[in-house]
C-alpha cells in the first residue's frame, strides 16, 4: 500500500507542478501580448502634430476671428436700427454663426498650445508662400458680385484686413435708422463678407489642416451666398 501511496503522490505533484508551469507560461505569455500590443500602437497610431504659432492656420484662426467680432458687432447694431424682419434674421444668424465660428477657432490655438495673440502682425500668414509655391490671387472670383476694392494687391502685414469697416462708419452706422441703416449695413456687410471669403481662401491655398481647412470652406460657401442675398436686399432699398 505504501508503493500505491507513493506514487499516487508522485503522480499528484507532477501534475500539480504542470499546472504551475502552465499557468506560468500563460501569464508570460499574456504579459508579451500586452507589450506588443503596446508597441505596434505605437508604432501605427500616427503622430499628431498641431500647427505652429506662426503657421497659416494660427494666423488665421486669430485673424478670422477678429473680422468676426466687426460682422458680430454690425450685426448686433443693426437689429436695433432696424424693424425690417429680413434684415433683422440675417443679421441674427451673421451674429449666431460667426460666434460659433469664433469661438471654434479660440478653442483650436487653446488646444495647439498656442497663444491668441499674434507675436507678428496680422495678415502676415496671408503672405506665407501657397502649397503648389504659385502666386496667390486673393481676388475674388465671383461672377454674382464685384471685386473688393484692392483685392489681388500684396497683402502688407498690420494693415487693415480685407473688408473691414473704417471706425467712422461703424460710428455712423449708430446714428442711422430705419432704411438708411439698412443700406449702409448692407453695403458694409457686403465688404466684408469679400473680405473673409478672401481670407478664407487664402488659408485654403497654404493648409493640409483637415479641421481649419473645414470651417474655411464653410465660410468660403456660406457667405458668399450670403453676399448674393444681401446685394439683393440693397437692390431693393435702392
Amino acid at each position: 500500500m505504501a508503493d500505491s501511496d507513493d506514487g499516487a503522490g508522485s503522480t499528484a505533484a507532477s501534475r500539480s507542478s504542470r499546472t504551475v508551469r502552465m499557468r506560468i507560461a500563460i501569464a508570460i505569455g499574456a504579459v508579451l501580448l500586452v507589450a506588443i500590443g503596446l508597441v505596434v500602437g505605437r508604432v501605427t497610431t500616427p503622430t499628431i502634430t498641431y500647427p505652429s504659432t506662426l503657421s497659416a492656420e494660427a494666423g488665421f484662426a486669430r485673424d478670422m476671428q477678429v473680422h468676426h467680432q466687426q460682422a458680430i458687432d454690425m450685426a448686433m447694431t443693426v437689429r436695433e436700427q432696424t424693424t425690417d424682419p429680413e434684415v433683422s434674421q440675417l443679421a441674427y444668424d451673421i451674429a449666431t454663426s460667426q460666434g460659433q465660428q469664433a469661438g471654434q477657432m479660440f478653442a483650436w490655438l487653446n488646444l495647439w498650445g498656442l497663444p491668441q495673440v499674434s507675436p507678428s502682425p496680422q495678415m502676415t500668414w496671408m503672405t506665407l508662400p501657397t502649397l503648389d509655391q504659385s502666386a496667390s490671387d486673393h481676388g475674388m472670383n465671383m461672377s454674382s458680385t464685384e471685386s473688393t476694392p484692392g483685392a489681388g494687391d500684396a497683402f502688407v502685414p498690420g494693415t487693415l484686413m480685407p473688408g473691414m469697416a473704417s471706425a467712422a462708419d461703424l460710428a455712423n452706422l449708430r446714428t442711422l435708422t430705419g432704411v438708411d441703416a439698412e443700406k449702409l449695413f448692407l453695403t458694409l456687410m457686403i465688404a466684408h463678407h469679400r473680405g473673409g471669403v478672401e481670407m478664407a481662401q487664402a488659408l485654403v491655398e497654404r493648409s493640409t489642416n483637415a479641421d481649419v481647412l473645414a470651417l474655411a470652406n464653410s465660410i468660403i460657401k456660406a457667405q458668399s451666398s450670403e453676399i448674393g442675398y444681401m446685394t439683393e436686399l440693397l437692390a431693393a432699398r435702392s
